[in-house]
């Protein structure tokens, strides 16, 4: 049935805003969730109604393609959301290639490849699984001699899209000088500037170079590399592809990558998620096969992760909501205006905007005692796309790419040298000095902190500060035990929340009802609108 037609176009519209959640049908979703139709335990409402040949359907196609990963995303994106979520969580096993991975053997010098001792999991849910049955926190490599914390993914696509526009206003201001030089014969010098952030200057030179020994806080190509805790890839869909590979031994042909790596003729991609890739003004991350005939790995399974796996999943992470907050109280909104007085929002700035967010929704997670049932939380969803009637039965739904303030986000996406004490040592004997600026959204919820997670809590990684921050870190050192407080109260009101749990102007749930199947969630199964398509 139409879900046009099921509900009504006025009902559709209050409804369908929750395209963006992760969700479960079930209230007993897991972090990691064991396919059905394969002879593996389950728990009872917490398994994968699809096979992973069901969920790849008809591959990537196109708008006109049913079944395909874009077809789904273009006129289903609910649905492809859903999809994405529990390909998120599957547990993939052996016979779909997961194993060897890329320290599988005896040989390689971890010296100079990191990926070495990157993690073995069956599932992206395995290293991002906290609070439950999120894309959360959790895991921990030794990448590095001092391990590496795997970051939460909440706001995973607000972060891509932030830094993309920063990048595209910087090349821009670049061009500029480039052009008033060529203009005027002189060298030209500007600040870099993008949505209030400075990173420095760049002086463009009449003969078509430019100098920019000035430029503060990222690589001289002025891309912000957003993913990493030291800032090494640009785009979700790479981080994708590289955590198949390094964590899984999971490999990607992925044609979208692929043909923007291409060694003789690499081209200028769109993901079906909006993803630009121009190899013209970028270095992109090449898989590591593609062929969908290679066995890269040489464990006798090809083409192990379809191109349809990374869209649905590029596209889950796309929409992925952003972390909560929590009760709010005086000293809370006093310990925010401390921040700012001792320095702590230069670099942790607290709201940002998009300019075109290609995002279909958002959802909204505020602390509420009287309608949040479980963790006094409750989520409100709003929609961000529109509707487009093609020759196809079912309408387009596609991003409305209007402007969005990213609230309570908290950084600047520059690399700083916090001094040594956040010095991170490489298995060469070198020092990682630049981090890029956290993100302090979440940060309630993700103990223990640091990219090394070697700070205990709040206070302590405060202090831990040093270098570009070491003004701020002092002005907090010498605070009243109460004002310091009020700082780390505030703090621990940005958390991340278990989206099962989570009652939602969808599904609020029965205040005082069963605790494990009535405390409120947002379900999706009921907005998808290609039913041929069946349960996921």
């Amino acid at each position: 049935m139409n879900l046009f037609n099921k509900f009504g176009s006025t009902n559709l519209i209050g409804m369908i805003c929750v395209l963006m959640v992760w969700i479960s049908v079930s209230p007993r979703a897991i972090a990691q969730l064991a396919d059905e139709t394969q002879t593996t335990p389950n728990v009872p409402g917490g398994a994968i109604a699809k096979s992973l040949s069901a969920q790849v359907g008809t591959g990537q196609g196109n708008t006109f393609t049913s079944g395909s990963s874009i077809y789904l995303i273009k006129r289903d994106p609910a649905r492809s959301i859903r999809r994405g979520r529990q390909l998120f969580q599957r547990k993939f096993t052996l016979d779909q290639g997961a194993g060897p991975r890329v320290n599988s053997s005896s040989t390689g010098d971890i010296h100079n490849d990191p990926k070495l001792g990157a993690g073995l999991s069956d599932s992206c849910a395995g290293c991002h699984g906290r609070p439950r049955g999120s894309a959360g926190s959790g895991g921990d490599v030794v990448t590095r001699p001092d391990s590496r914390d795997a970051p939460h993914l909440f706001g995973l696509g607000l972060i891509e899209q932030l830094a993309d526009e920063i990048t595209q206003d910087l090349r821009s201001i670049r061009a500029n000088a480039l052009g008033q030089a060529s203009n005027s014969g002189n060298p030209v010098e500007l600040v870099l500037v993008s949505k209030g952030i400075e990173f420095g200057k760049i002086i463009g030179l009449p003969d078509g170079t430019t100098d920019a020994s000035l430029v503060e806080g990222l690589d001289s190509d002025l891309r912000l590399r957003p993913f990493f805790h030291h800032g090494g890839t640009i785009s979700i869909r790479e981080f994708i592809v590289g955590a198949f590979k390094a964590e899984m031994g999971l490999e990607a042909p992925d044609p979208i990558l692929c043909a923007a790596t291409d060694p003789i003729t690499p081209l200028s991609t769109v993901s079906p998620s909006g993803m630009v890739f121009d190899p013209s003004v970028d270095t992109i991350e090449r898989p590591s096969v593609c062929d969908t005939s290679d066995d890269g790995d040489l464990d006798g399974v090809t083409n192990e992760v379809d191109a349809a796996i990374v869209d649905h999943l590029e596209f889950y992470l796309l929409n992925y909501f952003k972390p909560g907050r929590y009760e709010l109280s005086n000293d809370t909104t006093k310990g925010l205006d401390e921040m700012v007085k001792v320095g702590c929002t230069d670099c942790h700035i607290q709201n940002l905007t998009i300019d075109h967010d290609r995002r279909v929704a958002d959802v909204e997670t505020q602390f509420d005692d009287q309608k949040g049932i479980f963790n006094q939380l409750f989520a409100t969803a709003s929609m961000l796309f529109h509707e487009v009637i093609d020759a196809d039965p079912f309408p387009q739904l596609l991003p409305n790419g209007g402007s969005f303030v990213v609230e309570n986000i908290f950084t600047d996406f520059k690399r700083h040298d916090l001094g040594p004490n956040f010095h991170e040592r490489q298995y060469d004997g070198s020092l990682q000095a630049a981090f890029v600026t956290e993100p302090l959204w979440g940060v309630g919820s993700t103990a223990p902190y640091g990219h090394d997670g070697r700070s205990i809590n709040l206070k302590e990684v405060i202090l831990r500060h040093g270098g570009e921050a070491l003004a701020s870190r002092d002005a907090f050192a010498v605070l009243s035990k109460n004002k310091q407080r009020e700082i780390v109260e505030f703090l621990e009101s940005l958390i991340l929340f278990p989206p099962d749990d989570t009652a939602s102007n969808l599904n609020p749930g029965v205040p005082g009802g069963n605790p494990q199947t009535e405390h409120g969630s947002i379900d999706l199964s009921t907005l998808f609108q290609i039913s041929a398509e069946g349960p996921e």
